[in-house]
């Protein structure tokens, strides 16, 4: 007799399940249900079709060859039936059947199964403020509001608007509203910097200064009290600090698991709302699997549960699930939250912890960064990369690396070969500074920037200097009369000079002559150097601290950092 199988969603993880389930096991009999009328597409291409890089809404639903993945394709070309508009309402676990209502004609029945399968996803976080049901208040998780977003945006009706959170849908969307359509666009962010928990402070001001340079205004500590509207559409948005006009407010403020059936049902949740699962995506119930961003999955780096809801996980934690529906013993370890983002001019992309985050899971971590060409110095086309590993000082162990860049494959490419390592292993300092990576000179430097900042972690954990980041440098250079610092700028004589004719504080010692001007540093004061990336600022360190000043700190990015951050001397 054929199983029987039932999976609710069908956005990412849930078509991924059932279709791997039926070639490995072509006669179950598998059901999807979704409450929506559009299922399988690319959630995350949604802020592309917005900003009209994807020209047809139907590309999101469609496979490489062009086809529309709607219930008619899965039940020709896949084998399985799909209910769209029926809504999962409750799990009777005793008796194997699923209650679920059609949402048009309010008609309930029972469905049963053999093997359930929770692939419910999650909702945007909406804060419960005065205003939020007005017309124009919208989420960019669906299809419908990108469809509508679009089209108000063609038509001229939307000016200004409003992005509620700093996160990667946030920012996806303020690129896409602003560099299409050139609509008038403001991010609120209620924590301290945009992209929160997966960006370092010095590199979030990267990203915001893209921003603004962009002339999206970014507006950090700032929490929204309320929408104002007129004629039941929002027209302006008030937050603690100011008010803002907004023909259009989207609210990408994270997400929110739907894990609330499984909770009814009895089965072990976390205490965020999302399904706890063990390595083979199986719930507390056995014949209950569940993934994808309705699922509690473990974060291989601290080794506790965490959340990550991501496309790409819900898709390879959808083939584990098929798998094992077919009766496999396929299993997934985890996440060490690889993830990218492309804002304006530059690409933000990591992996792991931050400093921040490694520090409150209880690590002694500390962070490096560097800046250096993606390509060798002397190959045409390159770029200059941001790079900050996170380590644990302790242990060498290596906890995360984020970065920059314009190029964003190239720092793609960097932060997929340490995820890798992150994820099958505990990498040291020492294993990222020699890890193979393939060379040639329109791709990477013989001594790759990946390589490049183990080595300055190397360096900074064993005390051969002390590292401070752009912004730090900046912050001791504007406090100079209160901390007494002595300030060498260490690039080439014209570069270091022009700045030391507005500041007579600012002292322009190029490394080709630190050696024969030492005796102009003192040795009562500390000292920060400077140069353009932080390399012959360390070699003129050394020099000095072979001639007796080691009060020294490095601006490790050295004036590239600086200027990214849209910061000045």
């Amino acid at each position: 007799m054929a199983e029987k199988i039932l999976v609710v969603g069908g956005v990412a993880l849930g078509p991924k399940a059932a279709c791997r389930c039926m070639r490995l096991m072509p006669d179950a009999e598998v059901t999807l249900v979704d409450e929506n009328v559009f299922i399988s597409y690319g959630g995350c291409g949604i802020p592309y079709y917005v900003s009209g890089e994807i020209q047809n809404l139907d590309d999101l639903r469609s496979t490489p060859y062009h086809t529309v993945r709607d219930p008619d394709f899965f039940k020709k070309m896949k084998g399985f039936n799909v209910r769209t508009q029926t809504r999962a309402m409750a799990i009777d676990r005793a008796a194997k059947t699923l209650l679920v209502k059609d949402v048009v004609s309010g008609k309930e029945e029972k469905l049963p199964y053999d093997k359930l399968v929770l692939a419910t996803g999650a909702s945007p976080r909406v804060p419960p403020i005065e205003g939020k049901e007005l017309k124009n208040v919208l989420s960019l998780t669906r299809l419908e509001a990108a469809g509508a977003i679009r089209t108000a945006c063609q038509e001229g009706k939307v000016t200004e608007a409003v992005i509620v959170g700093g996160g990667f849908i946030g920012l996806e969307a303020a690129v896409a509203l602003a560099d299409m359509w050139g609509v008038k666009v403001s991010v609120v962010e209620m924590m301290d910097q945009i992209l929160p928990g997966v960006l370092s402070h010095s590199l979030a001001r990267m990203a915001a200064h893209d921003c603004e340079s962009h002339k999206v205004a970014v507006f950090p500590s700032e929490k929204v009290l309320r929408l104002e509207g007129k004629d039941g559409a929002v027209t302006k948005v008030v937050t603690d600090k100011r008010e803002l006009n907004a023909q259009l407010v989207i609210f990408a403020a994270g997400f929110i698991p739907n894990g609330q059936i499984a909770k009814e049902a009895g089965l072990d949740v976390a205490p965020f709302g999302a399904i706890v699962v063990d390595e083979h995506m199986r719930t507390s119930d056995p014949a209950i699997y569940a993934g994808g961003d309705c699922a509690a999955i473990k974060n291989i780096i601290t080794g506790k549960v965490g959340y990550l809801p991501l496309g790409s996980m819900a898709n390879r934690q959808g083939r584990v699930i098929g798998t094992n529906l077919a009766g496999g013993n396929a299993k997934f370890p985890g996440y060490v939250g690889s993830w990218a983002v492309k804002v304006f001019d530059l690409s933000f992309c990591g992996v792991g912890l931050t400093v921040d985050r490694a520090r409150k899971e209880g690590f002694d971590a500390m962070s490096v960064g560097v800046e250096q060409l993606d390509h060798a110095h002397f190959y045409p086309e390159k770029s200059m990369m941001s790079l900050e590993l996170v380590v644990d000082k302790a242990t060498s162990r290596v906890l995360g690396m984020q970065g920059a860049c314009a190029d964003p494959d190239s720092l793609k490419a960097r932060v997929d070969a340490v995820a890798a390592a992150l994820q099958y292993s505990k990498p040291t300092v020492e294993d990222i500074s020699n890890l193979e990576v393939a060379y040639a000179p329109p791709f990477a430097s013989a001594m790759d920037v990946v390589n490049v900042v183990a080595n300055v972690a190397e360096n900074a954990l064993a005390g051969r200097f002390t590292p401070v980041t752009g912004d730090q440098f900046i912050d001791l250079w504007e406090k100079r009369g209160e901390n007494h610092v002595f300030f060498i700028d260490a690039r080439p004589a014209a570069a270091g000079k022009a700045v030391q004719a507005k500041h007579p504080d600012w002292h322009a010692i190029p490394l080709e002559e630190i050696a024969a001007r030492v005796a102009e540093v003192p040795k009562d004061r500390p000292v920060a150097i400077i140069c353009n990336t932080g390399l012959r600022a360390y070699d003129s360190l050394l020099v000095l601290a072979r001639n007796g000043v080691t009060d020294v700190v490095n601006s490790t990015g050295g004036m590239q950092s600086v200027i990214k951050m849209g910061l000045s001397v």
